[in-house]
């Protein structure tokens, strides 16, 4: 705590002054922070390959049981941008030992749940809660270490970030498989408290601030947490509801637009805002931001498009979701000392060139995707897309923060986070909308082609009817189910295959803008001393 007192006042962030190397204890306490950041983002996905096993356990119905994930991310997307405000009132120290001791009892309290509406409950706050971990890992890494540092440090909170979605369901899985699903949320508690110790004895990184809360601006809160929880409702709900024909969505649209202005008019004429916005106004900011929400699309908007085909065409159990998918996170892992190495001395708009390209191979190769795609099929494809995550993910994060005053870090590393999940969310309701939509005219072309005038589907028919002949008078029917089924299969499998092919394009899009991008400036010296 002494160490505030060089620089004399608590609102700076960085007390360490000069590119001199940081201690043992500090950079011990820094990855104690990183694992909590990791259990939280692990959180977002761990449950989505065992909803079904959830959805047994809490007699829940299948309206109600997406709420188990709806949650979580409505109040996770509202604390992540208020997380700089509070950190900078609180300190860092108190800011994560709040976040991490809250999201490991809710994640103990999640585990207790015998019904639905507590589940849901207990969910929304612990990722209301836990996402204060988040950008405060964020924020402590471009603040506590030097820039020749950074070439170590942004590909490890790169991985975790990246890495922890795509490892949920398989994890998720295992968890469900091998004991119940209560350990999806059990496996937090120990950590949990470790972390939750570790950071309050360790962590003295800044001081708290408390003269921020005379001037806090709880109509901004309001007003943010209204346009943002409203957006992630309508993002999530919207496309299997026919958006707008849905009461409860056309509401919370109505809402959003609301709580948007508000915010947005208290953001610029509060004397001390919720969230400043002024942090886009610096040049790399903006467009590390731009290239974050993009790079949520792919990150999980594919962690959800795999899982989906495995379940609803393949047939996967959660367990055999999660052993396919395990090969996105396996290729991150592999990749990510490399793309520490690269960023030391490479571009980094060509470094993301190479990350975007390899998005746009692995999701170009599965557009040719067929109802029998299995795990060797899926497996090239995933490594683009682990090797594309990694390769994008540390050169955006220095493009974004690496360059910015020590002193609006912590409001921007907020900012930054959220557009990574909002993309993730626009992306999702964009994807189902795709996949609803081209479902249908596939459907309908399918239908107006297997007719009674078409002499191959007749003779399919016959032949089935004939393998039907032990049901007697039913066979024919049970033919025609079959039948019918099947052209919904591989109408369904041919709107996969067009919603790869949309991702693919948004990636080469990307390519196409990169030339125009600025290359950062140089990071201002000392990782933190001065302004």
């Amino acid at each position: 705590m002494a160490a505030s007192a060089a620089i004399g006042k608590p609102v700076n962030p960085a007390p360490h002054a000069g590119p001199a190397p940081l201690d043992k204890r500090r950079t011990f306490a820094f990855f104690c922070m990183v694992f909590g950041m990791f259990m939280a983002i692990l959180d977002i996905q761990i449950v989505s390959a065992s909803l079904a096993e959830i959805q047994a356990g809490l007699s829940a119905s299948s309206d109600e049981i997406s709420w188990v994930q709806t949650s979580y991310l409505i109040a996770e997307v509202i604390m992540i941008p208020l997380s700089g405000m509070l950190s900078r009132v609180l300190s860092t120290r108190w800011m994560f030992v709040i976040a991490s001791g809250g999201f490991t009892f809710m994640s103990f309290m999640c585990a207790t749940a015998t019904n639905i509406d507590q589940m849901i409950v207990y969910r929304a706050l612990q990722g209301f809660i836990g996402g204060g971990m988040i950008p405060t890992v964020f924020a402590s890494a471009f603040t506590i270490f030097p820039p020749e540092k950074r070439p170590v440090i942004s590909p490890i909170i790169g991985l975790v970030a990246t890495l922890a979605p795509t490892i949920g369901p398989t994890l998720g899985g295992y968890l469900t498989d091998i004991f119940s699903w209560h350990w999806l949320f059990l496996v937090n508690v120990v950590p949990g408290i470790f972390v939750t110790v570790s950071t309050y004895l360790l962590v003295d990184f800044d001081e708290p601030d408390l003269s921020l809360l005379k001037s806090f601006d709880w109509a901004g809160l309001a007003g943010m947490a209204a346009f943002l929880g409203s957006l992630e409702f309508v993002l999530e709900e919207g496309p299997n509801n026919d958006w707008f024909q849905d009461e409860a969505v056309a509401i919370l649209a109505v809402v959003c637009v609301l709580g948007a202005i508000l915010f947005f008019y208290r953001a610029f004429t509060a004397k001390q805002p919720i969230v400043d916005l002024r942090a886009f106004t610096d040049r790399n900011f903006a467009a590390g931001s731009a290239f974050s929400f993009v790079m949520g699309i792919g990150l999980y908007g594919l962690t959800y498009l795999y899982p989906v085909y495995l379940a609803r065409v393949r047939g996967y159990s959660s367990l055999q979701i999660g052993e396919t998918m395990f090969v996105s996170g396996a290729a991150m892992f592999l990749t990510a000392p490399i793309a520490g190495r690269l960023s030391r001395s490479m571009d980094p708009r060509l470094m993301m060139a190479i990350g975007f390209g390899s998005f746009a191979i692995g999701t170009w190769m599965i557009t040719g995707i067929t109802k029998d795609w299995d795990f060797w099929e899926l497996f090239v494809p995933q490594i683009f897309r682990g090797v594309g995550l990694m390769i994008c993910m540390v050169p955006i994060n220095n493009v974004a923060l690496g360059t910015l005053p020590p002193v609006r870090i912590k409001n921007a590393s907020g900012l930054y986070n959220l557009t990574r999940n909002l993309g993730g969310a626009v992306g999702l309701a964009v994807i189902n909308t795709v996949i609803n939509d081209r479902w249908d005219l596939h459907l309908q072309r399918l239908h107006d082609s297997v007719n009674w005038a078409n002499n191959a589907a007749v003779e399919r028919l016959n032949a089935m009817t004939q393998g039907f002949q032990s049901l007697g008078s039913d066979a024919h029917l049970a033919a025609v189910k079959t039948m019918s089924s099947m052209v919904r299969r591989e109408a369904l499998v041919m709107s996969f295959a067009d919603t790869f092919y949309l991702l693919t394009f948004l990636f080469l899009a990307l390519l196409v803008a990169l030339p125009f991008v600025k290359k950062p400036r140089a990071a201002p010296p000392g990782g933190g001393g001065g302004h």
